[in-house]
Parts: structure tokens; C-alpha cells; sequence
């Protein structure tokens, strides 16, 4: 059983990400998660790492794989997992059943800003920018404006807007 740190985890990403071998990534991270036992990261984060690098190796099934486990393992983690489990469902070709989670987490509410942008994007990326325009916005008006990720949201929904052929509005003027 493994104590992971910060420190551990950013070792491992880093070794990987100057190899530029995401198979060996995601088998390792999987396989961290596997021996988790405690640490400053949650296993739900290993996992979720985990399963961005089995779809940047071309992998989306075994990225789903992940995805699910890191929601039965409840931890915390910067994104919901279903987020990745629809943008996946997407690329999968299975779009009636990603959006039947993106409007589970929708009904849900409390969504974090995070995981509002992934959806966001996600959305933009197979097609629907309406809907990415939606989540977004939401998102730009519920994040407070200290948070990091209210600037990359605020810019993701002008591209957006921009993208969709609407005027600027208030929100969009304070992209900086």
C-alpha cells in the first residue's frame, strides 16, 4: 500500500511527461491508485489523471474504466469524474448517453467551476456551443471572481459568443 504525496505524484508526471509516453503515464497512475492507501492526493485524482492519459494514448475505453472508479471512490478530485466519463461517452459516439450525464450533473447543481468549464468545453468540442454558451455562463456568474478559473471561463465563454455570432456584453468586457 502507497502514501502518495504531492511531491511523489508530480515526480511521476513529470518523468512521463518528458518521455511523452502516455500509455506508461496512465499504467502508472492506474496502477498508484491500485496500491493507494493514503496521502495528500486523493485516489478519485490519481484516477482521474489516470484516465486523461488513457485517452490521450488513444485508450477511452480503459479511460472510462478509471473514470468510473474514481466516482465509486467518492474522493475528492478538480473535476467530477462524470465530466470525463460524458466528454468520453462523446468520443465513444455515444452522445444520447453523455448528455444524460451532463444533465444528471445539471440537476445535481453545486457543480464546481472546474468541472462547469470541462463541461463546457466539452460541449463546444462535439458541436453544441448553445449548450457550452449555457454552461459557461452559469459558471462565469456562479465562480467567485478570486478563483483561478473564473479568468479561463470568462475567456472559454467569449470564444464561445465569438464563435456563435453574438455581441459583446457586460461579462465579456472583463476579459483582460
Amino acid at each position: 500500500m502507497a502514501h502518495v504525496t504531492r511531491e511523489h505524484l508530480d515526480r511521476l508526471l513529470e518523468r512521463a511527461l518528458l518521455a511523452d509516453d502516455h500509455t506508461s503515464l496512465a499504467r502508472a497512475l492506474d496502477e498508484l491508485a491500485v496500491g493507494y492507501s493514503s496521502g495528500d492526493v486523493s485516489r478519485a485524482t490519481i484516477l482521474v489523471l489516470a484516465a486523461e492519459e488513457w485517452r490521450a494514448a488513444g485508450q477511452p475505453a480503459r479511460a472510462m474504466d478509471c473514470f468510473q472508479r474514481a466516482v465509486e471512490d467518492g474522493g475528492e478530485a478538480s473535476i467530477d469524474p462524470r465530466a470525463g466519463i460524458a466528454d468520453t461517452l462523446f468520443e465513444l459516439e455515444r452522445p444520447e448517453e453523455a448528455r444524460e450525464v451532463i444533465e444528471t450533473l445539471r440537476c445535481e447543481g453545486a457543480v464546481n467551476p472546474a468541472t462547469a468549464h470541462n463541461i463546457a468545453e466539452t460541449l463546444v468540442a462535439y458541436g453544441d456551443l448553445e449548450a457550452g454558451h449555457e454552461w459557461a455562463t452559469q459558471a462565469v456568474l456562479a465562480c467567485d471572481e478570486s478563483d483561478p478559473e473564473h479568468v479561463a471561463l470568462l475567456r472559454t465563454r467569449y470564444r464561445i459568443r465569438v464563435d456563435l455570432g453574438l455581441p459583446e456584453d457586460d461579462l465579456d468586457a472583463l476579459v483582460s
